[in-house]
């Protein structure tokens, strides 16, 4: 299999940095740890791993930052999807607070490894969550009194008045303004990540999606490729919503704990830079506070980059950009004589309770998935403790493993039609105000 020549069609591919192009695998190759998986998670695995000195290929079906890593909507969430009452009714107090602090260390690890690397990728600081109704109001002080009693201080409640000087749209009662999230340039962080890899030793090899993967004798772990085969000593999976049925026990055990979730985004024609700057007078990304929100920012070169709405089904809505853009024209009306540009989509993997899933398939074939919106930063973290994992220090890594997960209900053959249904529910809700 042959990597692609272009990334698919979207405003991240059309001003990707200038990035190499890495080969297949052909032939036999041995190493320490084999990554599977060339987004964010496999490449921050490779990079820890290169730097304590193992020997690392990785494998990406495609190009390094293909999936969600070179689609997502770049923005940089404190937290995890779910609320720290949820992490300690399921991990305990003593693992949601470690929790928390490796979430703040998530931040923390990108920014240190965009400066490290001089990454070029547009990171900005600053997010709101806006306000839609009241009981969203409600949700704000909640979260920041939570956010408060984990320590975390970089935080405030805004009014009407507050929001609207953050962001030039009439749909917000209010919110809560974040210094610690932000925002960046997304495929250019992985091409980044990448190039820093291979700057480190790790091998790349792109176009060359894993079909197989097996335990033989000596603790070996044998990777198989339409091209060749990798044998090594640890594997590291990382493919998320994009990793293939490798193995029973990948089959078994993290398929059904995995749903992948079509995700869209729009980008504008520019804007200009006064537009821009009334419109987002911060400069802060911001995200609604809808179970299926909407979430938008500014480019560098004055786009709204508004994404919204969601799959369930793994279809791809009709007439896409022309309800993406009605969605966009609600929070911004002044934007009814601006052309969409571009629009594409992509798929995130989300689990049952939201909150990654880590493991062990065997003593030396360790995962990470379901980031569940939240991956830009936690992506990178997993990355750093897989690798841990590896060199035989797991207690951290541990302290995600037993997060329990539940599969999917329905099985392989209803388990999207019964989410489609759940996920209807919510809609309505957001639809109704409830």
């Amino acid at each position: 299999m042959r990597p692609a020549a272009v990334y698919p069609d979207s405003w991240y591919a059309a001003t990707a940095n200038l990035h190499a192009v890495y080969p297949a695998l052909a032939g036999a190759v041995s190493c320490d740890v084999a990554v599977v998986g060339g987004g964010y998670t496999g490449l921050s695995a490779a990079l820890e791993l290169a730097g304590r000195g193992y020997r690392v290929v990785l494998l990406e079906a495609e190009r390094v930052g293909w999936g969600a890593s070179g689609r997502n909507g770049g923005q940089i969430v404190t937290g995890y999807n779910k609320s720290m009452a949820v992490a300690e009714t399921l991990a305990g107090r003593d693992d949601a607070r470690k929790l928390w602090d490796m979430g703040e260390e998530a931040k923390a690890l990108l920014a240190d490894r965009v400066a490290r690397h001089h990454i070029a990728c547009d990171l900005r600081w600053g997010y709101v969550l806006g306000a839609l109704r009241r009981s969203h109001l409600a949700e704000c002080d909640a979260m920041l009194a939570e956010w408060q009693a984990y320590g975390y201080q970089k935080a405030r409640l805004l009014d009407r008045d507050g929001v609207r000087a953050l962001v030039d749209s009439p749909a917000y009662l209010g919110g809560l303004y974040d210094d610690g999230g932000g925002a960046l340039h997304p495929l250019n962080y992985a091409l980044g990540l990448a190039a820093a890899a291979a700057r480190a030793g790790v091998r790349l090899f792109e176009g060359s999606a894993v079909t197989g993967l097996e335990t033989a004798g000596g603790g070996i772990v044998r990777l198989t490729t339409a091209g060749g085969v990798v044998s090594a000593r640890y594997a590291v999976l990382a493919g998320n919503a994009h990793l293939g049925p490798l193995s029973p026990a990948v089959t078994a055990r993290m398929r059904p704990r995995l749903m992948p979730v079509g995700t869209y985004i729009i980008a504008t024609e520019r804007l200009g830079e006064e537009r821009a700057r009334a419109l987002l007078p911060s400069g802060a990304a911001v995200a609604d506070m809808n179970f299926v929100l909407n979430y938008f920012r500014m480019s560098e070169d004055h786009r709204l980059l508004f994404g919204g709405g969601v799959s369930y089904s793994a279809r791809q809505p009709a007439r896409l950009g022309e309800r993406l853009r009605r969605l966009m024209l609600k929070v911004f009306p002044s934007l009814a004589d601006v052309p969409v540009a571009y629009c594409w989509e992509g798929l995130v993997g989300i689990t049952i309770n939201r909150f990654p899933d880590f493991g062990r398939l065997a003593p030396n074939i360790v995962y990470a998935q379901g980031f569940s919106g939240h991956g830009v930063a936690l992506t990178g973290l997993a990355g750093r403790l897989m690798a841990e994992a590896v060199a035989g220090t797991a207690e951290r890594f541990d302290v995600f493993a037993r997060i329990p997960h539940r599969p999917f209900p329905g099985g392989r053959r209803l388990r999207m039609p019964a989410l489609v249904l759940a996920m209807s529910w919510y809609r309505l809700r957001d639809v109704l105000g409830w």
